[in-house]
Order: structure tokens, then C-alpha cells, then sequence
């Protein structure tokens, strides 16, 4: 089967047009920063220290400024410029390595389906670490055993409408917002064709720098000039979610500085806040756990997988409903910080699950 790669880096160019990528410099930079020392690091690199001096001057020459400081009783630390290099490296791979690697599965499944690979549960999803986790582990099984493709909730339920995929994942809040999200799919789903399959529970809410320097209190203080956010793409349904949360407490979204500023990930949100260059963000727990950031909760939502009743008994959808149903996926998922799995796996009925009906415990297995 075929598997496929994307990796981000970036290039700096000088004026001849010559290019020096930043990946194999920045770990060494960064190992400098820690010994304090250009030869142990150039060691730990398995590098000659001419070889290591040689990349810094390369790069320094088109940077046009120093890396390296020297500092009396310190050895060899990173100058300011030094620090933003290694900065602009990690930044680059935290917000993009996540898209790269969901289109490199797009291309690679498309590939394996070219190649007449069978058995594939076709997956369109909002994106989520569950469901990333529910990825994980059918591609483990086999690589050409699932197609995923993010999507925005409301795409993936209309894909599954036209039969596009096998699974639709989307997502709904518990509470006051809950019936006029659920009105997006109820024209998509039939509740004689189609049937909901649980996920999680899960906490979205805000990303705040690590011990909330901003004194960040609520949605209220988004609208301090002071605080600069980062939000996610419109059609989203968190975007959704946040917007609705927004106007509740009479915020106009026009005041909020970044408001327009966009990311399709809650991993990317979380790297984007990390990274300095915002304030606040908004989106689900465990990648602000993942990032070291502060989370303060705004609203408890449910996850549900979206599919034809008919094809749940056999094929790949059986296999994937059995992963969903094994206790050490639902323990993998409770790792998660904010995600309940106690009902992954549970059947519901469309109209009960978009109402919000609570599950009873050890709710039935065929609706």
C-alpha cells in the first residue's frame, strides 16, 4: 500500500538566490541553547564542529545578523535573531504539520483506491482528536482501511446524504444552542436511512497563554483591545458555536481584535496562541493541554458519527463500529483532557440524538 509524506520547512533566501533550509539548523540551534556549547551540540547532532560552524555562517550570511552570543561565564547562547529562527521553524511545523498531514491521507487513500484497495470506511469529518484517534488506529489495521477527510460538520452530513462517505462526524452543544445547530442537519438526515453513532462528550472553550498574563475572565474580555484573538474559519462548527456563545452575552464580534484572523484546526488555533501571536482562541481542551496553554471552559457538547442503519452489520463500517465499542479505544479517549467516551460506540436514534436526549446507561445496541 501506498503511504504518503508531507513535511513543511522553511527557506531563506539571499539575494543570489540561494537557499538554506532551516531544518536540520534550527535542532541544532536549539541544542546550543541547552549545552550552552557549539561542539557538545554539533556531538549530539553527529555533526563535525567545522561541519556546524559552517551551517551557522551559511545562515547568518543570509540573515545578514548573528545566532550565536557569546557570553562571559555562559559559553555560546542564541542571540535574539538565533531565538526567532528557532521560533519560526517550530511555529511553521506546529500550524502546519497537522493540514499536511491530513491531505498527505487524503492523497494517499485516493492512491491505494486507484490500486483497488477495498474494505475502506470512508470518513468525513469535523475535525477532532477522537476521531483522529479512531483514524489512528483502523489505519493501523491496514492502510488502505480508512479514508478520512476533514470537512466542515455541515459538508460532511450533506457528503453522507449523497453517499459520499460511510461516516458523517459532527458536532452539537449541550443546552440553549443545541436546536438551532441541530436545524443545519435535520434536512441531510432520515431518520428511517440513517442512524447516530456516539463518540465522545468533549469541552470546547478558551486557549489562554500559559498563566493567563491578559486576566482573561470570559467571552466578555475578547472584546478588550488589549487581548488579541484567533478564531476559526467561518462555516465551521465551532466558529458556529463561538458566535452564537458571543452574541448570548451581547459581544459584537466586529469588536474583537483578530476576529478575522483564521485557522481550520483546533491544533492549529492552540499553536497559533503558544506561538505568542495571539492572546486567546478557542476550540477544544486537549490541544490547549497538548500546547501547555491555560483552557477555560465554555460549553459541554456531543460528538456523533452519522451513517446508514442498513450497512452498520457488515463491511468496514461493522470493523469500525467494533474499534468504537472496545475498551481500549474508549480508555485511549479518556485520556483526552474534557472527552467522556462512556457512550462511544452507543446507537442513536436521529431525532433523540439531535434533540439532545440524554443516553441511559448501556443504551442498546441496534436502534
Amino acid at each position: 500500500m501506498i503511504e504518503i509524506k508531507c513535511v513543511a520547512q522553511l527557506l531563506v533566501r539571499d539575494n543570489a538566490g540561494r537557499d538554506v533550509s532551516l531544518t536540520d539548523i534550527v535542532p541544532l540551534l536549539a541544542l546550543i541553547d541547552q549545552t550552552g556549547s557549539i561542539a557538545q551540540a554539533a556531538g549530539e547532532r553527529q555533526l563535525s564542529y567545522r561541519h556546524a560552524w559552517g551551517l551557522l555562517r551559511a545562515l547568518e550570511e543570509r540573515l545578514g545578523g548573528e545566532l550565536i552570543a557569546k557570553e562571559r561565564g555562559k559559553g555560546s547562547v542564541l542571540s535574539a535573531l538565533g531565538r526567532a529562527v528557532v521560533q519560526a521553524q517550530r511555529a511553521c511545523a506546529e500550524r502546519l504539520d497537522g493540514p499536511l498531514t491530513l491531505f498527505a491521507s487524503e492523497v494517499a487513500a485516493e492512491l491505494n483506491r486507484q490500486l483497488g484497495a477495498g474494505g475502506t470506511t470512508r470518513i468525513h469529518a469535523s475535525h477532532g482528536y477522537a476521531v483522529a484517534a479512531l483514524v489512528a488506529r483502523l489505519g493501523a489495521q491496514a492502510p488502505s482501511a480508512v479514508d478520512i477527510k476533514y470537512r466542515e460538520s455541515a459538508e460532511a452530513v450533506a457528503a453522507l446524504a449523497r453517499g459520499e462517505c460511510d461516516f458523517a462526524g459532527f458536532h452539537l452543544p449541550r443546552g440553549a444552542f443545541r436546536e438551532l445547530c441541530a436545524d443545519i442537519y435535520r434536512r441531510w438526515l432520515d431518520p428511517r436511512r440513517h442512524v447516530l453513532v456516539y463518540l465522545t462528550g468533549r469541552k470546547q472553550g478558551l486557549f489562554l497563554t500559559k498563566g493567563n498574563p491578559k486576566e482573561v475572565r470570559g467571552l466578555d474580555d475578547l472584546a478588550r483591545p488589549d487581548v488579541r484573538f484567533v478564531n476559526r474559519q467561518p462555516g465551521s462548527g465551532t466558529r458556529l458555536l463561538l458566535d452564537l456563545a458571543l452574541n448570548s452575552v451581547g459581544i459584537d464580534p466586529e469588536r474583537i481584535n483578530g476576529y478575522a484572523s483564521t485557522e481550520l484546526t483546533h491544533t492549529a488555533i492552540a499553536a497559533f496562541v503558544a506561538s505568542g501571536m495571539a492572546d486567546a482562541g478557542f476550540g477544544v481542551a486537549p490541544a490547549a493541554h497538548h500546547f501547555g496553554l491555560d483552557f477555560l471552559p465554555i460549553v459541554d457538547e456531543d460528538y456523533y458519527f452519522a451513517c446508514d442503519r442498513a450497512r452498520l452489520t457488515a463491511g468496514p463500517l461493522a470493523a469500525a463500529l467494533a474499534v468504537l465499542r472496545s475498551e481500549d479505544f474508549r480508555a485511549g479517549v479518556a485520556t483526552l483532557e474534557g472527552y467522556d467516551p462512556t457512550h462511544c460506540g452507543e446507537l442513536i436514534d436521529v431525532a433523540a440524538g439531535l434533540r439532545g436526549a440524554p443516553l441511559p446507561p448501556g443504551a442498546g445496541d441496534v436502534v
